[in-house]
């Protein structure tokens, strides 16, 4: 007789790859919840309702609210996809290249600063144009690419003004010559289910600026580099974005732990919802085992 999991799916809106999980987990017959991250709470002095659950896959917008979220399910031992760590690591750009560095692996290159001066002195050392990214974001929102000292000046002060943590941090980034395109490959575990060019005739790729998808043959070395970094970062469900430096050959650019699929599924044809249900599945037998021999 087959094992029955009690599953959760924490989500702030109810997406095309929403959709597609909540579909994927009912062809399976999964037991599951739909839980919403605007009406969810933990109580810590009751853990009980969270604890009936054998694994709960995150899939919030915010990374503030997902994260939480995955600190309190993981203090109250309800495995996770992915886990707060991952999240902590690649929510955060800086971060994500610090683990990247200290991996060894390719990465274009990075400085830090956190005082408008110091920053453009850091800038002033790449030579421009630069890129400027806000150390927490998505969908290509708020990245500038500085071509000369007057841009740097005006955009840094800017940032200082604003004031917020987010702009608080200076990120500071080679720009690289893309080939009008870069590289999302999206990871199970310790698979590359498949790859995407995003092509764009503007600099920045990403589908939610505009971007088209089309299907990137996968290669080993394609495949060593995602499964090398999927590892320094924790592992999971995960996008591994990478570009092609014209000298440099392929670099991580980013990992992504919510990352959306809407248009690497259609395009590639692979069940992406599909492969990322049997691995929350997957999650939650483990966690059962584990609590079997431990019982």
């Amino acid at each position: 007789m087959q094992k029955r999991y009690h599953l959760g799916v924490i989500y702030s809106r109810v997406r095309v790859e929403e959709k597609w999980i909540f579909g994927a987990m009912e062809k399976r017959g999964v037991d599951y919840e739909r839980l919403d991250d605007r009406e969810i709470a933990f109580d810590l002095d009751h853990p009980e309702p969270w604890q009936a659950f054998d694994a709960v896959l995150e899939r919030s917008i915010s990374y503030t609210s997902g994260l939480y979220a995955l600190r309190m399910l993981n203090a109250f031992g309800v495995p996770t996809v992915n886990s707060a760590v991952v999240a902590e690591i690649c929510g955060d750009k800086l971060v994500t290249s610090a683990v990247l560095a200290r991996a060894g692996l390719p990465q274009p290159h990075t400085m830090t600063a956190f005082t408008p001066e110091a920053a453009l002195e850091a800038i002033e050392t790449f030579g421009y144009p630069v890129v400027l990214k806000p150390v927490v974001g998505s969908w290509g929102r708020l990245l500038a690419k500085i071509n000369d000292r007057d841009a740097a000046e005006a955009v840094l002060e800017h940032k200082a003004t604003l004031g917020s943590v987010q702009h608080s941090v200076f990120y500071i980034q080679e720009y690289i010559e893309k080939p009008g395109r870069d590289i999302r490959a999206i990871m199970v575990g310790d698979r590359v289910l498949t790859a995407i060019y995003r092509k764009s005739a503007h600099w920045i790729t990403n589908t939610a600026r505009g971007g088209e998808g089309e299907l990137c043959p996968l290669t080993p070395e394609m495949e060593a580099l995602c499964l090398q970094a999927s590892q320094a970062v924790g592992g999971g469900v995960l996008a591994v974005d990478l570009v092609e430096h014209p000298q440099k050959g392929l670099l991580v650019n980013e990992v992504n732990h919510t990352m959306e699929f809407h248009t690497a599924q259609p395009v590639s044809g692979v069940d992406i919802a599909g492969e990322i249900v049997n691995y929350v599945l997957e999650a939650a037998q483990a966690a059962r085992q584990v609590k079997e021999q431990a019982a």
